[in-house]
């Protein structure tokens, strides 16, 4: 490191990946939490004799050493830092002041401070305090992810042979020679990574990715009882619902189905983009729905939900983060959470190179509700909000329609039985507002259905 190299980090400021400690005459013991927190997470660089703003306050010279070897002695030390661990700590100085500067790497192992374990998010270190952010740690960190869990007692039998049949038509149509195409469904398996021998019992089976992708119901509410997709409709009743689907059955046959479900309640958005015409609501919609399918973590009972709000569309699920914090187009970095079942997809078409879709989320949202930008959120808690012009969800569309009609049908038949009724009193007799029926008879004016013959007040209307 060189101090050059070094004010570049610090003109950085804190983040998620740089942290300064003030230092001057004795060692932040809120050091080893950093230290924790970054090799649990990303790694990250370490400046001591700095303000929280970066200002170099610097240490005091006779304090260097001692805090040198302390750092050495105390990152050893396996009843304060488990697993230990090895670090290269440099003395510097920048501007006459003395600093101490170390990079911390990402690690592969969890590691703990005093018993506790720490993570990093944004500029602060905190501690693990819950069971499942401390499970979701050590997901994290095995090498082995939740989806190549062999699941015991599940066979080939417990698979949806329609399921694979729709994965074949869908490979076929875009690429007929395929090796999946003619292949049976354990070679699928097989080829796909979803069959894994056990590397401590030696016996093969099933993985969790085959399960969730072809599984039957029965079979996924048997052996993944935490598993389910539930998607609502929030338009007008954002109290309960106005429409919901609960969905148990496995991902090639969800996905579909959740893409049903929004073209059911959101207005299509036709968009043309050189020579190519498209769909603006599927095309975003599309690529949020399968972030929440491929990336969310399995092992957890925490609901994936994805609600379509009167001004939003909002994905939630569970997650192993990545990256702590605010997401946008300048800090998107593509990280595969469940690689086997994003394959599958990929194999389909459905699921193009690696962070395509969140460039496609980020890109067309704007043209979808003129203006506005995704929010996008990694936490335990994964979280796309994709906002969209309101307007009126096609069945409410159709309701107001036929309820527009019952109207018109009902000054019509008012006028014939009645034809020198007045504007009040067919406002009385329809239920309707006098502003309503106004509304309504210039529309029937227009359209040639209706006439006035005659004045206001002495004249008829006559029905053509």
């Amino acid at each position: 490191m060189t101090p050059e190299k070094l004010k570049d980090i610090i003109a950085l400021k804190e983040g998620n990946q740089v942290e300064f400690k003030r230092s001057k005459d004795s060692l932040s013991r809120s050091v080893y939490e950093t230290i924790c927190a970054f090799l649990n997470r990303r790694g990250g660089h370490v400046i001591l004799g700095a303000e929280d703003n970066g200002r170099i306050s610097g240490i005091n010279p006779d304090k260097i050493q001692i805090q040198l070897d302390t750092l050495a002695r105390e990152t050893n030390n396996p009843q304060l830092l488990h697993p230990t661990v090895y670090l290269n700590y440099e003395p510097m100085e920048i501007d006459g002041c003395k600093l101490i500067y170390f990079y911390v790497p990402e690690s592969c192992q969890a590691h703990s401070y005093k018993g506790i374990y720490y993570d990093r998010n944004q500029d602060g270190d905190f501690a693990l305090r819950s069971t499942e952010q401390i499970a979701n740690l050590f997901i994290r960190k095995m090498k082995q992810k939740t989806e190549d869990t062999i699941v015991s007692d599940f066979i080939i039998e417990d698979l949806d042979n329609e399921a694979f049949s729709h994965l074949r038509s869908s490979i076929r149509s875009r690429t007929p020679d395929h090796p999946w195409v003619e292949a049976s469904d354990e070679e699928i398996l097989r080829s796909g990574e979803m069959i894994l021998t056990d590397t401590d019992t030696g016996k093969s089976g099933i993985t969790l990715a085959a399960l969730l992708l072809f599984g039957k119901e029965p079979a996924i509410r048997r052996l993944h009882p935490q598993y389910r997709i539930d998607v609502l409709c929030r338009m007008n009743d954002t109290m309960l619902y106005d429409d919901r689907l609960i969905l148990e059955c496995n991902l090639l046959t969800a996905y579909p189905k959740i893409m049903d479900f929004i073209a059911k309640h959101l207005p299509e958005r036709p968009y043309i983009e050189g020579m190519q015409r498209f769909s603006l609501r599927d095309r975003i919609l599309r690529e949020e729905v399968l972030n929440m399918l491929i990336h969310r973590e399995y092992s957890s009972f925490y609901p994936t939900t994805l609600t379509i709000y009167q001004h939003s569309v909002v994905a939630e699920n569970w997650n192993i983060p990545y990256v702590y914090g605010h997401i946008d187009k300048t800090n998107a970095k593509p990280h595969r959470k469940n690689p086997v079942i994003a394959n599958v997809f990929s194999q389909m078409g459905i699921v193009e190179e690696l962070g395509s879709g969140m460039k496609k989320i980020f890109q067309y949202t704007p043209l979808f509700s003129n203006g506005g930008q995704p929010s996008v959120e990694e936490q335990d808690v994964y979280r796309i909000e994709i906002p969209y012009q309101a307007t009126m969800s096609k069945t409410a569309s159709k309701s107001k329609e036929k309820s527009k009609e019952k109207s018109k049908e009902k000054i019509l038949r008012l006028m014939l039985g009645m034809p020198s009724i007045s504007i009040m009193e067919l406002a009385e007799k329809s239920g309707l507002s006098i502003s309503g029926v106004e509304k309504i008879i210039r529309h029937l004016k227009e359209i040639g259905k209706i006439e006035r013959i005659g004045s206001d007040k002495g004249g008829h209307w006559e029905v053509l």
